[in-house]
C-alpha cells in the first residue's frame, strides 16, 4: 500500500469555507413587534459606547482620587516602564504579523482569487484585531498604574473597605471598556460591511486578536515571572524585605504585575469574546440552511451580549451599594466576601435578563426553543460563577489545601511544600473537569430535544452556547482579574515610595487630607488584600482556559463542515479507524508539553540573569533605594528574555500548525481536538497549582507573622516554582488554543486547496519543510535558551558583565 493512501484520503476543496460565508440580511426579519435585527443591533452599538463612557468615566474618578506625592512618583515611574514594555512589544507584534499576513495573501489572493482591494480588507481587520488586544492592554495598565498608588495611599487610614473599593473600581473600568469596544468591532462588521465580504473580515479581525493575544500574554508572562523571581529570591539571599526599595528587582516586579497580570489577562479576554463570538456566528452560517432562521439567532446572540453589559453594570452598582452599607465603616473584612457576592450576583441576574431577552426575540422560533436555548447559555454563565468557588476551594488563604501546603513546609520545608502544591493542582484538574463535563453533559441533554429542527449539529451549537454564557458577565469575570495586580502593585507602592521615612509626612497628611496615618495597620490591609487579589487571579483562568477549549469545538466543527460539505460518508475519518486522526490526537498532546517547557526554560533562563545582576548590584548599606540604572537593567533582562522566548515560541506553533494542517485534513482535526483537551488538563493544573503555592506563601506573611523563618524561606521557594505555573505557562495555553484553531482554519483550506490542484505530493512536500523550521525553533526554545556554563550560545556568553564596583553578592 503506498503511503498516499494511508495518509492522504481523496481531499476535496472545501464546500463552505469560512471565507466564503455571506452574512444575511439582518433588516430582513422584525422583532419585538416590528423592529428590524439591523435597528436592535444598532442599540446594541449604543449600549457599547455607554460602557465606554462608564470605562472612562471611572477612569477619571481614579485619577482624581488623592494620593501622596512619594507614591505617585513610583505608580508614574511603574507606568513609564510599562509604557517603554508596550512600545517594544507593539514593535514585536507588527513583525510577527508579517508572517500571518504572508499566509493570509497566499490564502486570500492566489487561492481565493480575491481582488487587491478585497484581500486589503482582510489584512486591514487582522490589523484591528491586533490593535484591539493592543489598545485594550495600554488602557488597563493606565488605569491599574493610577490605581495602585490611590490603594496604598487609602490604605493609611486603616479601613479596609477603600483598600477594597479601589481596585475594584479600577477593574470595572477596565472590564467595561473592554466588552465594550470588542462588542463595537464585531457590530462594525456585521452592520456596516458587505454580506459578501464579513466571513472574509470575521476570520482576518480573530486571527489578528488571536496574534495579540498570544504575543502580549505568552511574553508577558515570561517577563512577570522573570522579575518576580528575581526579587523574591532576593528575600532569601539578603534576608530583606517584600519590595525593599533598595532591590534593583522590585521596579522590574512591579512593571512585569501589569504586563503579565494586567496587559496578557486584558488582550487574552479581549480574544476570548471575539474568538467565541466568531465561532458562533460561522457554526450557524454553516449548520443552520433557513436564512430568517440565520438572523434570529445572530440578533438574539448579540442582543443578549449587549444585554449582559448592563446587568454587569447594574450588579456592579447594586454590590457597591450593600458592600458599602456593610463594610464602609468596619475595621476589619474579608476582602473575598463582597468579590464572590458580585460574581453570584451577576451571574443571577445574567441568567434572568438571559431568558427574559430570549423569549422577548425568540419566542416564536419553535416551540419552547427559546427556554431551551437561554437554558443552554445560563449553563455557561453558572459556570462563570461555580468555578471561581471551586478554584477558591484550592487556592484561597482561607482553604484546606492552601494551609495544607503550609502545614507540609513547617517538617519538610520547600520540598513537601511543592508537593502539597502539585497535590492541590491535580485535584483541582478533577474536580474542574467534572464540572465542565457535567455543565456541558446538560447543555447537550437540552440541544436533543428540538433543535435539531433547526440544525445539523445541534450539540455542537450548544457547547459554543455554553462557551458564550461562560463570558456572559465578562466586564466582572475581567474586574475580579483585573483587581489582583492592582493589589499587588499598591503593597510594593507602599514599600518603593519609602513614605514613612519623610520627615514630617504624618503631619503633612493630617493637615491636608484630614486622618491620622496609621502605619502598621495600613501595611497589614494591603499584605491581607493581595492573597484576596492572589485568589481572584487565579479563579478567571480556568474561566478562559475553559471557554477556550468549548468554543474550539464549535471551531473545529467548521473545519470539519468545510472539509466534508456535511456528508456523512466521510466523517469516518474522524474516528481511530483513521489513522492519521489517532496519530493527530497523539501530536497533539506531544505539543503542549513542549509549549509548557518551552514557557518555563524562558523564564528559567531569564531569572538566572537577573538574579546574578541583581545579586551583584544591590546595595544594603548607605543605600534607601536603588538606582534607576540599575532597575532599567533589570527591565531589560525580563523583556530582553520575554522576546526570545516568545519568538522561539511563536514560531515553533505557527509552523507547526502549517506543517500538521499539511499532512492531512483529518490528522490536523486531531491534532486540534488534543490541543485542547491535553491543554485545558495542564492549565487548570499548573494555575491552581501555583495560586496555592502564591497563598501559602501569603498565609505565612500574613497569618503567622513569620517573615524571615525556616518557614517563610521553604514557601518563597514553593512559590518561585509555582511562578511560571501559573502566570505563565497556564495562562499561555488559552491563546496557544485559540491562535491554532483559528489560524488552522486558513492552513488546512489551503492545505487542500493546493492538493485538489496540485497533488498531495505538494502538500506532504510543505509539510515536511514546515516541520523541519518548527523542530528548529522547537530545538532553540531549549538549546538557544538555556543558562550558560561558560560555554553556551554566542548570545549568552555577550551578556553585559556587572557594573563595576559593585557590592559582592553574600549568598
Amino acid at each position: 500500500m503506498q503511503v498516499d493512501t494511508v495518509l492522504a484520503p481523496p481531499l476535496r476543496v472545501p464546500a463552505a469555507g469560512e471565507a466564503d460565508l455571506h452574512l444575511p440580511d439582518l433588516g430582513s426579519v422584525d422583532f419585538l413587534g416590528g423592529i428590524s435585527g439591523h435597528s436592535l443591533l444598532m442599540g446594541g452599538i449604543v449600549v457599547c459606547l455607554l460602557g465606554l463612557v462608564f470605562g472612562f468615566v471611572t477612569y477619571g474618578q481614579l485619577r482624581r482620587l488623592p494620593v501622596h506625592e512619594s507614591m505617585h512618583e513610583v505608580s508614574e515611574l511603574i507606568y513609564r516602564t510599562c509604557k517603554a514594555y508596550l512600545v517594544q512589544q507593539g514593535r514585536f507584534l507588527l513583525m510577527l504579523w508579517v508572517f500571518i499576513a504572508a499566509v493570509i495573501v497566499a490564502y486570500f489572493a492566489f487561492l481565493m482569487h480575491y481582488s487587491v482591494g478585497r484581500v486589503l480588507v482582510v489584512l486591514a481587520f487582522s490589523l484591528v484585531g491586533m490593535g484591539g488586544s493592543y489598545a485594550v492592554a495600554w488602557f488597563g495598565i493606565r488605569v491599574n498604574t493610577f490605581a495602585n498608588s490611590r490603594t496604598a495611599f487609602a490604605a493609611l487610614r486603616g479601613k479596609p473597605y477603600p483598600v477594597y473599593e479601589i481596585p475594584m473600581k479600577s477593574g470595572m473600568s477596565i472590564g467595561m471598556a473592554l466588552i465594550s469596544v470588542e462588542l463595537l468591532m464585531m457590530l462594525v462588521i456585521m452592520l456596516f460591511v458587505p454580506g459578501s465580504l464579513a466571513g472574509a473580515c470575521f476570520i482576518g479581525f480573530a486571527v489578528g486578536e488571536s496574534l495579540g493575544a498570544s504575543a502580549l500574554r505568552i511574553a508577558g508572562g515570561i517577563f512577570t515571572k522573570i522579575a518576580d523571581i528575581g526579587s523574591d529570591l532576593m528575600k532569601i539571599a539578603f534576608k530583606i524585605k517584600e519590595d525593599d526599595a533598595r532591590n534593583p528587582g522590585v521596579i522590574a516586579d512591579c512593571t512585569g504585575d501589569n504586563a503579565g497580570d494586567s496587559v496578557g489577562p486584558s488582550a487574552d479576554g479581549f480574544e476570548t469574546y471575539g474568538v467565541t463570538g466568531v465561532a458562533l456566528i460561522t457554526f450557524i452560517l454553516l449548520a443552520v440552511p433557513d436564512p430568517a432562521t440565520q438572523v434570529k439567532l445572530l440578533v438574539w446572540i448579540f442582543v443578549i451580549r449587549a444585554v449582559m453589559i448592563i446587568a454587569s453594570g447594574l450588579s456592579y452598582a447594586g454590590n457597591q451599594v450593600m458592600a458599602g452599607r456593610r463594610y464602609a465603616h468596619r475595621d476589619r473584612m474579608n476582602f473575598e466576601t463582597p468579590l464572590s457576592a458580585l460574581v453570584w450576583l451577576t451571574s443571577a441576574v445574567c441568567i434572568a435578563l438571559t431568558y427574559l431577552t430570549s423569549w422577548a426575540l425568540i419566542a416564536d422560533l419553535g416551540t419552547g426553543l427559546w427556554w431551551q436555548l437561554a437554558t443552554i447559555v445560563s449553563c455557561g454563565t453558572l459556570a462563570g460563577a461555580l468555578i471561581p468557588e471551586l478554584v477558591k476551594v484550592f487556592t484561597s488563604t482561607h482553604s484546606r489545601h492552601v494551609r495544607e501546603v503550609v502545614t507540609s513546609s513547617r517538617q519538610g520545608g520547600a520540598s513537601l511544600d511543592i508537593l502539597s502544591g502539585l497535590v492541590a493542582g491535580n485535584f483541582s484538574a478533577y474536580w474542574l473537569g467534572i464540572a465542565i463535563v457535567g455543565l456541558m453533559g446538560g447543555a447537550y441533554l437540552i440541544s436533543t430535544i428540538a433543535l435539531g429542527a433547526l440544525m445539523i449539529a445541534p450539540a455542537v451549537f450548544a457547547f459554543g452556547l455554553v462557551a458564550f454564557g461562560f463570558l456572559g458577565m465578562g466586564p466582572v469575570t475581567i474586574a475580579v482579574d483585573s483587581y489582583g495586580p492592582v493589589t499587588d502593585n499598591a503593597q510594593s507602592v507602599y514599600e518603593l515610595s519609602v513614605i514613612e521615612d519623610i520627615p514630617g509626612v504624618a503631619e503633612q497628611i493630617r493637615a491636608e487630607h484630614g486622618f491620622d496615618v496609621e502605619w502598621e495597620r495600613a501595611k497589614y490591609l494591603l499584605e491581607e488584600n493581595d492573597g484576596a487579589g492572589n485568589t481572584f487571579k487565579a479563579t478567571a483562568k480556568p474561566v478562559l482556559i475553559g471557554t477556550a477549549v468549548v468554543g474550539s469545538t464549535t471551531m473545529i466543527f467548521s473545519i470539519i463542515m468545510a472539509l466534508t460539505g456535511g456528508r456523512t460518508e466521510e466523517m469516518v475519518n474522524l474516528s481511530l479507524m483513521h489513522p492519521p486522526f489517532l496519530l493527530g490526537l497523539i501530536t497533539g498532546g506531544a505539543t503542549i508539553y513542549w509549549f509548557t517547557g518551552a514557557s518555563i526554560q524562558a523564564v528559567t533562563t531569564g531569572a538566572y540573569r537577573a538574579v546574578e545582576f541583581i545579586k551583584d548590584n544591590i546595595h544594603l548599606d548607605g543605600a534607601t533605594k536603588a538606582s534607576d540604572e540599575d532597575s532599567t537593567r533589570v527591565v531589560e533582562i525580563c523583556t530582553q528574555y520575554a522576546q526570545k522566548g516568545m519568538l522561539n515560541m511563536f514560531l515553533g506553533v505557527f509552523f507547526s500548525t502549517l506543517a500538521f494542517a499539511f499532512v492531512e485534513p483529518f490528522f490536523f482535526i486531531g491534532y486540534l481536538i488534543s490541543i485542547a483537551l491535553f491543554g485545558l488538563y495542564q492549565a487548570i493544573f499548573m494555575a491552581d497549582a501555583g495560586g496555592a503555592w502564591d497563598n501559602a506563601k501569603k498565609v505565612v506573611e500574613v497569618d503567622l507573622h513569620a517573615k524571615g523563618t525556616a518557614l517563610h524561606d521553604a514557601t518563597i521557594v514553593g512559590d518561585t516554582v509555582g511562578d511560571p505555573y501559573k502566570d505563565t505557562s497556564s495562562v499561555a495555553l488559552n491563546p496557544v488554543i485559540k491562535f491554532t484553531t483559528l489560524f488552522g482554519l486558513l492552513a488546512v483550506e489551503l492545505a487542500v486547496q493546493l492538493a485538489a490542484s496540485s497533488g498531495t505530493g505538494l502538500t506532504h512536500s510543505l509539510a515536511a519543510v514546515f516541520f523541519v523550521i518548527s523542530a528548529y525553533f522547537v530545538y532553540r526554545s531549549f538549546y538557544g535558551m538555556r543558562i550558560s556554563d561558560g560555554t553556551g550560545t554566542e548570545d549568552e556568553r555577550a551578556e553585559p558583565p556587572a557594573r563595576e564596583g559593585a557590592r559582592p553578592a553574600a549568598v
